[in-house]
């Protein structure tokens, strides 16, 4: 089976109010077969950065488990304890055993880290299905991914694509939470 890229979000939350809202959304792009939630969790950082993790979805609780120690592998927390870590960093010890790269410390990303005390995110680990023959068409043209990111809707007007009104809005309902942490 090929699995298209794969993309860690961190989504930061003041005041989490994880309400079903945004699992609704994703289940809504998973039946164009736009992505797939590969895994959701909310995260809680309490004001003396104590981590307490929960799924994002309804699978039962061996699914979270086995699935949870993906999000967990690739950040350093297992959603089953040490066994989820464990489990996940064993299956990178055995894929670099042949020869594939995993991430390294050089290009560790510390995403409990960069969640502020007293506050929440959402991690989603999202497959981009729709992208599966892009990035093959890519590959067998002998392209590869150099860098990518998001663009800011600000920068967008710079170019004609959006409204410089439009662009605010967009701008400030993306960074106002953010500017209250």
């Amino acid at each position: 089976m090929s699995i298209g890229p794969v993309q860690l979000i961190v989504l930061g939350f003041k005041h989490p109010n994880f309400h079903g809202e945004i699992i609704a959304e994703l289940e809504r792009l998973r039946q164009s077969d736009t992505v797939r939630v590969i895994d959701a969790l909310a995260v809680h950082k309490d004001a003396d950065g104590e981590v307490e993790v929960r799924h994002l979805s309804n699978l039962t609780q061996e699914e979270a488990i086995e699935l949870g120690s993906k999000v967990g592998a690739l950040i350093g927390l297992g959603l089953d304890g040490e066994q989820g870590l464990i489990a996940g960093a064993e299956r990178g010890a055995e894929a670099a055993v042949d020869g594939v790269a995993v991430l390294d410390d050089a290009r560790a990303w510390d995403v409990l880290g960069d969640i502020p005390n007293d506050s929440g995110a959402a991690l989603l680990l999202i497959e981009h299905h729709w992208a599966v023959p892009l990035r093959d068409a890519i590959a067998r043209a002998g392209g590869f991914r150099l860098s990518d990111g998001f663009i800011s809707p600000l920068d967008l007007v710079g170019i004609g694509l959006m409204a410089a009104e439009e662009a605010k809005i967009l701008h400030d309902l993306e960074t106002a939470a953010a500017a209250n942490y």
